[in-house]
C-alpha cells in the first residue's frame, strides 16, 4: 500500500467503525458488538499509522498529496489532502496507542452502562479518534480546522455523556462555549491569512505585521483549546465525564491539539517574535498557577487535571521561546505518562468507588500493579532522573536557558518543584500509609484494565530515549547535557520536591499555605471572573443591544410599515368614484401650477 492509502486507513478506519456504530442501530444498542467494532477500528487505525513508521525508519520521505477544495470561477481556494512527515506521523501512532489503550481499558471499566449508553460511548469514542486523525495528517490550515471543530464537538459530547446529571451536562456546555470562544480567534486569522496570502498554507511568508496578526489570534484559539491561562477554566470541569475519557482527552488528544497547531505552524510563528513573547509568559505562568492549584486537591482526577493544564504550560512556552522540537517532544512523552496516570487513577476509583483521596491509603497492598503503573506515570511527571518526563521536561527548561528569560525559567523551575510535591501526595495518599474503610475490599480489575496499564508503562518510563530520532525527523538537532546548569537544577527539584512531599503527608500532613490555595481554588477567582464578565459585561451588552433591536431598529421598521398604511388609508378617501371629484382635482391641480408659474 502506498504512504496515502495507509494515511487515509489510518485515518478513516475508525469513522468507518462511527459511520457504522451510527446507522446500524441494532448494532450500537447491544453494546457489546459496539466496543468490537470501534476497538476494530482502532486496531486497523493503529496498524497502518506502525506501518508508515516501518517504512519511515526504512528511509521512506515525506509525502504530500492534495486535491483541489471550495472552487471559486474556476480557482481552488483550498486543497485537502494527507501529509505525512515528521510532526504528523510520530503523533498518528501516539493518537492511535493512547487511543487504543483508553478504549481497551473503557471495556472493563464502563462494563456496568446499559448497553445504549455502552454502545453511544464507543461510537462517540469511534468519532473522536478520526476527528483527531484529521487534526494530524491536514496539510494546511483550513483542512486543520475542520478536523479541530469536530474534535470540539465529539469532546463535548464525550464530557457530557452522563448528560441527566445536571453538572456533566453543565461541565459539557462550559467546555464546549469556553473553546468555541477561542476558536474565532482561529477562524478570524484564516480570514486575515487568506486575504493577505490568498491561500491557508502555514509555509506562507507573509511580512511581520500580518504574521503577528494571524499567529495572535491563532494563538488565542490555542489558549482555549489548550486550557491555558485564563481559558484553562472549563479543564477541571472536564473530570464530569468517564476517567477513561478524561484520559484520552488530557493525554494526546483534545488538549494537545492546540500544541500541535502551533508546532506544525512554526513556520508562521517564526515570522511573529511578538506572539511567541506573549506565548512564553502565558505558558509559564499557567504551569505555575496550575501546580498551585493541583497541590491542594482532593480528587484525584482533578489533580490530573490542573496537572495538564501546567504540563501544556511548559510546552506552550517552549514553542514561545522558539523551540517547536521540545514542546513537540514534551507533548508526545506526557501523552504517554498521562495517560497511564488517568488510566490508573481510573483503576483506583473503579477498586474504591471513589474519587477523594481522603478514601483512599495503602492500596499499594490491594492494587499492586495499579501501584506501580501510577509511580510510574508519576515519576515521569515529576521529571524523575531517567523516566521520559525527565528528558523532555529538561529539554524545555533548557531552551530557556541564556536567553534572557530567567524569569520564565524560575516560575518552570518553581512548577517542577511543585509537580513532584504534589504527584508525591498523591502518591502517599492513595498507596502509602494503612488501608482506609473503602480501600479493604479494593481489587485489581480484569485484563482489560490492567493491559492498558502495562502497555503504557512501558513508554511512559522510555519514551525519552527517542528524543534523539525525533529530532533528526524535525531536523532539529538534540543533544544531551546532563552535567549542564538546568538538567541538574531540574533533577534537584523533582527530588527535593518528592523528598519534600514525604516529610510533609507521610503523617496526614498539609501542604504549606494549603489554606489560602484552598480559598483561592474554592472561590475559583478567574472563573467568577469569568461569570462576572458574562453576566455583567456580556447579558449586559445583550440586553442593551435587545433593546436597541427591539425599540430602535424594529421601531424605527414599525414606524416605516405604520406611516405607509396611513397613509394609504388617507389616500384611499381620495377614490370617490365620482367623476365630478376627479374633475375638480384636475381643476385644482391646473390652477396649483399656474400659480406657481406666475409665481416664478
Amino acid at each position: 500500500m502506498t504512504p496515502v492509502t495507509l494515511a487515509l486507513v489510518a485515518t478513516f478506519a475508525p469513522a468507518v467503525a462511527a459511520l457504522l456504530l451510527l446507522i446500524v442501530f441494532p448494532l450500537r444498542h447491544k453494546g457489546a458488538p459496539a466496543a468490537w467494532i470501534c476497538l476494530l477500528g482502532s486496531v486497523v487505525s493503529l496498524g497502518a499509522a506502525l506501518k508508515l513508521l516501518v517504512d519511515r525508519l526504512g528511509g521512506a520521505g515525506d509525502t504530500r498529496v492534495t486535491a483541489p477544495w471550495i472552487m471559486e470561477n474556476g480557482r481552488a481556494m483550498a486543497e485537502m489532502g494527507v501529509l505525512i512527515d515528521g510532526v504528523s506521523l510520530p503523533m498518528l501512532v501516539i493518537v492511535g496507542v493512547v487511543a487504543l489503550c483508553v478504549q481497551l481499558f473503557s471495556v472493563a471499566y464502563m462494563h456496568d452502562e446499559a448497553p445504549r449508553a455502552f454502545g453511544r460511548y464507543f461510537t462517540l469514542h469511534a468519532l473522536f479518534l478520526f476527528s483527531m486523525n484529521v487534526v494530524v495528517i491536514s496539510p494546511n490550515l483550513l483542512q486543520l480546522f475542520a478536523g479541530w471543530e469536530l474534535v470540539g464537538l465529539t469532546s463535548y459530547l464525550l464530557i457530557g455523556f452522563y448528560f441527566a446529571k445536571p453538572s456533566a451536562a453543565k461541565a459539557a456546555v462550559k467546555a464546549f462555549w469556553m473553546t468555541k470562544l477561542a476558536d474565532m480567534g482561529f477562524l478570524f486569522g484564516l480570514l486575515v491569512l487568506y486575504v493577505f496570502t490568498g491561500g491557508f498554507e502555514w509555509t506562507s511568508q507573509p511580512t511581520t505585521l500580518v504574521a503577528t496578526w494571524v499567529t495572535a489570534l491563532l494563538f488565542v484559539a490555542v489558549i482555549g483549546k489548550s486550557a491555558q491561562f485564563p481559558l484553562h477554566i472549563w479543564l477541571p470541569d472536564a473530570m464530569e465525564g468517564p476517567t477513561p475519557v478524561s484520559a484520552l482527552l488530557h493525554a494526546a488528544t483534545m488538549v494537545a491539539a492546540g500544541v500541535f497547531l502551533v508546532v506544525r505552524a512554526d513556520p508562521l510563528f517564526a515570522l511573529a517574535p511578538g506572539t511567541r513573547e506573549v506565548m512564553l509568559w502565558i505558558g509559564s505562568v499557567t504551569a505555575l498557577f496550575a501546580a498551585c492549584l493541583a497541590l491542594v486537591q482532593s480528587d484525584i482526577k482533578k489533580v490530573l487535571a490542573y496537572s495538564t493544564a501546567s504540563q501544556l504550560g511548559y510546552m506552550v512556552a517552549a514553542l514561545g521561546a522558539g523551540n517547536a522540537f521540545a514542546g513537540f517532544f514534551h507533548l508526545g512523552t506526557h501523552a504517554f505518562f498521562k495517560a497511564l496516570l488517568f488510566l490508573a487513577a481510573g483503576s483506583v476509583i473503579h477498586a474504591v468507588h471513589s474519587n477523594s483521596l481522603e478514601d483512599m491509603g495503602g492500596l499499594r497492598k490491594k492494587l499492586p500493579l495499579t501501584t506501580v503503573a501510577f509511580g510510574i506515570g508519576a515519576l515521569s511527571l515529576a521529571g524523575f532522573p531517567g523516566f521520559a518526563g525527565f528528558f523532555s521536561k529538561d529539554l524545555v527548561l533548557t531552551s530557556l536557558e541564556g536567553k534572557g528569560n530567567w524569569i520564565p525559567w524560575t516560575m518552570l523551575m518553581g512548577s517542577a518543584f511543585l509537580t513532584a510535591f504534589y504527584m508525591g501526595r498523591v502518591l502517599i495518599k492513595a498507596f502509602g500509609g494503612e488501608l482506609s474503610e473503602k480501600s479493604a475490599h479494593a481489587h485489581e480489575g480484569g485484563p482489560a484494565m490492567t493491559g492498558p496499564l502495562v502497555i503504557l508503562a512501558i513508554p511512559a518510563l522510555a519514551s525519552g530515549f527517542l528524543g534523539g530520532w525525533i529530532g533528526t525527523q524535525m531536523h532539529h538537532a538534540h543533544e544531551l547535557h546532563f552535567l549542564a546548569l538546568t538538567p541538574v537544577v531540574a533533577s534537584s527539584m523533582s527530588l527535593i520536591g518528592l523528598t519534600a512531599a514525604w516529610f510533609v503527608f507521610r503523617n496526614g500532613g498539609k501542604a504549606p499555605f494549603a489554606g489560602t490555595l484552598e480559598r483561592l481554588d474554592a472561590f475559583s477567582l478567574v472563573d467568577k471572573t469569568w461569570a462576572a464578565g458574562y453576566q455583567v459585561g456580556l447579558l449586559g451588552i445583550s440586553g442593551i443591544a435587545g433593546w436597541i433591536d427591539r425599540y430602535l431598529v424594529d421601531g424605527l421598521m414599525n414606524f416605516g410599515a405604520w406611516s405607509t398604511l396611513e397613509g394609504g388609508e388617507s389616500a384611499r378617501r381620495l377614490q370617490t368614484g365620482r367623476v365630478r371629484d376627479y374633475a375638480l382635482m384636475v381643476v385644482a391641480g391646473v390652477v396649483v401650477l399656474a400659480l406657481i408659474g406666475v409665481l416664478r
